[in-house]
């Protein structure tokens, strides 16, 4: 029996990242069965294929080399979010995205993908990475979907919407192949999510143009939204930052019992803990809720909370 986690951000949550994994292999009788860690998804600021989740900073290329190293050493991929469904054909060449792909061609890396355009380039120019069909394509029926796992992809993530839906899971031909997201923050069937993938795309673009060109003054997010009044919703959009208890309450919720005693006896093994947007005392209880057990999360959650203190991850 397999549980294969995917968590978010390496870059931003590092050492926080970095430091369960050790946990995971120190100490496996507080983790529940099958636990392992599938990959660590995300990028290196300021990535302008980067998408889904907006992500502003900068990274130095010593930075994302230790990144890179600390991870693979333990056997982890690194998943690149290169999801950004506005790419054009003159985003290709871009300087440090491509840096990305050539300082982490080993084999071992992964790149989520969405875009065409960026899938082919990548095809061709990294043909050593797997790719992930991204669940920012929004695949909601369920034809495309069995024919998006039948594709040449390494995982298909399916869109969230169909979490509960299981007269559509069990016809998944290769359900191994397939990535559920367990603890998707935002509405059931929202009517905004393609387009706010959209504008994400958008401002990261401009973000990174920005960085390059104008490294010692702040980018303006009100600029980008004046300039976007259609994108009046997503400024206001608050499901991101919900809580492991709000997100219990939506519909398409996958509980940890569901996982063992129902998604994997179906087949499924790949599961997705998204939380690039949450704080580290919120996706810490996302960790403890779905891949401790029980019984033990009270004392899990003090060593964990422990060793990020001592490794200067939170400060008190």
């Amino acid at each position: 029996m397999k549980a294969r986690f995917h968590l978010p951000n390496f870059s931003v949550h590092f050492m926080f990242n970095l430091i369960f994994a050790e946990m995971l292999k120190n100490r496996p009788d507080f983790f529940r069965e099958g636990v392992e860690i599938a990959s660590v998804y995300g990028t290196f600021p300021p990535s302008l294929w980067n998408g889904g989740r907006f992500q502003s900073g900068v990274c130095s290329e010593d930075f994302m080399k230790q990144v890179i190293y600390s991870f693979n050493k333990r056997g982890i991929p690194l998943r690149f979010t290169f999801t950004n469904p506005v790419i054009e054909e003159e985003h290709l060449k871009d300087e440090f995205c491509n840096k990305i792909m050539k300082l982490a061609d080993n084999g071992l890396n992964e790149v989520i993908v969405m875009s065409p355009i960026l899938e082919n380039y990548i095809r061709n120019k990294y043909p050593n990475y797997k790719l992930t069909s991204s669940t920012c394509k929004r695949i909601t029926d369920p034809e495309k979907l069995y024919k998006e796992v039948e594709n040449d992809y390494h995982i298909v993530v399916v869109d969230y919407d169909l979490n509960n839906k299981f007269d559509i899971l069990e016809k998944i031909p290769d359900k191994k192949k397939c990535e559920i997201l367990v603890n998707a923050c935002c509405n059931p069937s929202c009517p905004h999510r393609s387009h706010h993938y959209r504008t994400i795309g958008q401002e990261q673009i401009l973000y990174a143009q920005h960085v390059k060109n104008h490294p010692d003054t702040d980018f303006s997010f009100r600029e980008f939204f004046d300039s976007h009044p259609e994108s009046e919703y997503e400024r206001q959009c608050n499901c991101m930052q919900r809580t492991i208890f709000e997100i219990k309450n939506l519909r398409t919720h996958i509980s940890p019992d569901d996982i063992w005693n129902k998604y994997i006896p179906m087949g499924f093994e790949q599961f997705k803990i998204e939380g690039r947007s949450f704080d580290l005392f919120n996706l810490m209880e996302h960790y403890m809720y779905y891949m401790i057990r029980p019984e033990v999360r009270d004392e899990a959650r003090l060593i964990f909370i422990r060793q990020l203190v001592m490794n200067k991850v939170i400060k008190i």
